[in-house]
């Protein structure tokens, strides 16, 4: 059950049900961590956690919703490496987004993948950048938005492999898959997590991670740097961030609480089962990863031409 806060401290925390909004439709990486990390969140703070898609402009509806929210520990952000790199891409945010939200925890690192419609006539990626390269221009690839990892991930494989592809925006990883399984787009460069079932079924066809390392939910998938586009390593974070303002004590107990949670066997299990890597670190260690990865992906945006008005 809750634990009351002590004598002098404010009000206890929490004191009602809890919101996590998830800055993407439901289906995707951010929506299935956030609902596996509430679920057990409500158990140890004795307070449900509801989980509320706001989906939209790159993932930074969401993130404005919480910037802008009452800061007491009771509205929460499953943020994303997306967030790093829209601080670049949107030349005006209504919010900022290192000043404006109070890190929590990094809860997983999820490394993204290539993968293809089964009828594209590339089962490597050298037969992909020849298929490219013999018709600028022609190839689609989808993602979560713009601006968002999968988009700057694709703007990446463009300049490394020296290609042109067409850019296909979505509001999330639901649609973006139906589209990719049906055809209507050539490839993605989507999280893991919500096509590992149809890289298994064979309905997609994975070429390469995104990642150094390869994943071990797909081990004999190579990666990017071992297909040829030597040093490519770009993953997907996600992670727990309130109110700047949310008093540090409810930060510390939220930290506290999701750390224990990651480090536990059964969400480790779960994590593997979705092929993430548990992270858990403290609110000092995720704002360093936040400021260094807002640095590297300005850099990265600004090679790719990536922006929007």
């Amino acid at each position: 059950m809750a634990q009351a806060a002590p004598a002098g401290s404010g009000p206890a925390w929490p004191s009602k049900p809890i919101s996590l909004i998830v800055p993407f439709p439901a289906g995707g990486t951010t929506d299935v961590l956030a609902r596996a990390l509430g679920l057990e969140l409500s158990k140890a703070v004795g307070q449900p956690v509801i989980v509320e898609n706001k989906p939209g402009a790159g993932a930074t509806l969401g993130a404005d919703f919480v910037a802008k929210a009452r800061p007491d520990g009771h509205t929460l952000l499953m943020g994303a490496v997306h967030h790093t790199i829209a601080t670049s891409v949107y030349k005006k945010l209504p919010y900022d987004f290192q000043k404006d939200l109070a890190p929590v925890t990094t809860v997983a690192l999820v490394p993204n993948v290539l993968v293809v419609n089964p009828n594209v006539p590339a089962k490597t990626v050298k037969e992909l950048l020849a298929l490219a390269r013999a018709e600028p221009g022609k190839l689609t690839y989808g993602s979560n938005g713009n601006g968002t990892g999968q988009h700057l991930i694709g703007a990446q494989f463009e300049g490394m492999g020296g290609v042109q592809l067409l850019h296909v925006p979505y509001k999330g990883s639901g649609p973006l898959t139906v589209d990719l399984l049906g055809g209507q787009i050539t490839m993605s460069f989507d999280t893991i997590t919500p096509v590992l079932p149809q890289i298994k079924s064979g309905k997609l066809r994975a070429l390469a991670v995104t990642t150094i390392k390869r994943s071990p939910a797909l081990p004999d998938v190579p990666t990017l740097d071992e297909a040829g586009l030597k040093g490519f390593d770009l993953g997907t974070w996600f992670g727990i961030l309130a109110p700047a303002a949310t008093p540090k004590d409810v930060v510390s107990r939220l930290n506290t609480e999701m750390v224990k949670i990651i480090n536990s066997a059964e969400f480790r299990k779960k994590m593997a089962d979705i092929g993430a890597e548990p992270i858990g670190n403290t609110p000092e260690q995720m704002a360093r990863q936040i400021k260094d990865d807002t640095e590297r992906f300005a850099k990265l945006v600004k090679d790719a031409k990536v922006i929007i008005e």
